[in-house]
């Protein structure tokens, strides 16, 4: 496995592979590997001659400082899972290279989907994410993104913002990979202590308890169940939503036929999670 720290010696580098009629798969990540990402990973490297990862830290995204500074980094580790996995390449980038100094901010005009659900709770995370994930695509210029399904609000905020910049790049979303109790593997998992990561898996079991009892009409006790549930069980709860999967909208009268995800985020001890499940 390569490893690159600048933009330009990656262009360099993924400019022979094209040259020489190999296509490209990229998996952005921030690290903290788990069996999620590596799932992208293999399904990249069946799909295409060379396989990108990298591995940053996005400052921009996070509206907590807190939350930054503890998030999970485990480069060496991550290094020797990306090598055993046959990742071809993996981009390091500093800071500073993603964000240069006195560099123009680009806001991206993503519509309603920014400010419902995570937007909400989480005031300027989406744009951040859509200047790292902008970036990233015009360093590796890949022919595939390959993005895991636990963060499906993030997915079509992807989605769009490539819209918006004419990214002509195939975005694959792949199943969520779940450790044995349910809870969806994120790297955020690591801050979690044994008994807190036991209650955890209570966020999947409201969302197919949901799934279960949900018929056609008002959403809104499943909904309050799973709230009470949570609350009960220690976890402050953001949000438990039942919307559109095509857009997010809240569904508040189910018809029985529209495509309908359960969207939940809640903490434990400090820990923020979220998960979602399709329900039709």
């Amino acid at each position: 496995m390569i490893q690159v720290k600048k933009k330009a010696d990656l262009q360099n580098l993924l400019n022979s592979y094209r040259s020489a009629g190999q296509t490209i798969g990229f998996v952005p990540t921030m690290g903290a590997l788990h069996e999620g990402h590596l799932t992208l990973i293999q399904k990249s490297r069946e799909q295409n001659h060379r396989t990108v990862c990298s591995i940053f830290v996005n400052p921009t995204q996070f509206n907590n400082s807190n939350d930054f500074e503890k998030y999970p980094v485990t480069i060496p580790q991550d290094i020797n899972v990306l090598e055993a996995a046959g990742c071809d390449v993996l981009f390091l980038p500093s800071v500073l290279e993603m964000y240069p100094a006195n560099e123009p901010v680009e806001t991206y005009h993503l519509g309603t989907i920014e400010y419902i659900l995570e937007g909400e709770y989480r005031p300027g995370h989406f744009q951040g994410v859509c200047r790292i994930v902008d970036k990233l695509l015009d360093a590796t210029q890949p022919n595939e993104l390959y993005l895991g399904q636990k963060d499906y609000q993030q997915c079509m905020v992807i989605a769009k913002m490539m819209q918006l910049k004419d990214h002509r790049i195939g975005l694959q979303i792949c199943d969520t990979i779940r450790e044995p109790s349910g809870l969806a593997m994120s790297s955020r998992n690591l801050r979690l202590n044994q008994s807190d990561k036991a209650k955890a898996s209570l966020l999947i079991e409201t969302l197919r308890n949901i799934k279960k009892n949900l018929t056609a009409g008002d959403t809104s006790p499943h909904i309050a169940e799973a709230r009470a549930i949570l609350t009960t069980e220690g976890f402050e709860v953001d949000y438990v939503e039942v919307t559109s999967a095509i857009d997010l909208s809240p569904i508040k009268i189910w018809d029985g036929r529209e495509k309908a995800v359960a969207l939940v985020a809640a903490t434990i001890n400090q820990v923020r999670l979220i998960d979602n499940l399709f329900l039709n």
